[in-house]
């Protein structure tokens, strides 16, 4: 009787370290927590480029992955691409930005 109970224990750990690592972060993976930071900080930068008048665009594509933001998408000028990039950078949380804009 004793031998089933530490089997199952046994098991029930197993399980949960497993569960736990299955939930851990990667070079290429995000992990559950910063997969939310990086969708809030998303959301977060898209609201600002809207609410800039310069910026009032949808045609800026926003990514986030470990904090760092990528812009991609087509801009009228330079000027548009460096203010989009300085509103990125403004929002806390981002790490970095890598601006992949191109000026049509």
């Amino acid at each position: 009787m004793e031998k089933a109970n530490l089997t199952k224990r046994f098991f029930v750990g197993l399980f949960l370290i497993a569960w736990i690592t299955g939930c851990a972060a990667t070079a290429t993976k995000e992990s559950t927590g910063e997969y939310i930071d990086d969708t809030a900080i998303t959301i977060k930068v898209k609201a600002a480029i809207l609410e800039d008048p310069m910026l009032k665009v949808l045609q800026i594509n926003v990514e986030t992955f470990k904090g760092v933001v990528q812009l991609s998408g087509f801009v009228d000028t330079k000027q548009v691409s460096a203010r989009a990039e300085e509103v990125a950078r403004s929002v806390s949380g981002v790490k970095a930005v890598k601006n992949n804009l191109i000026v049509k």
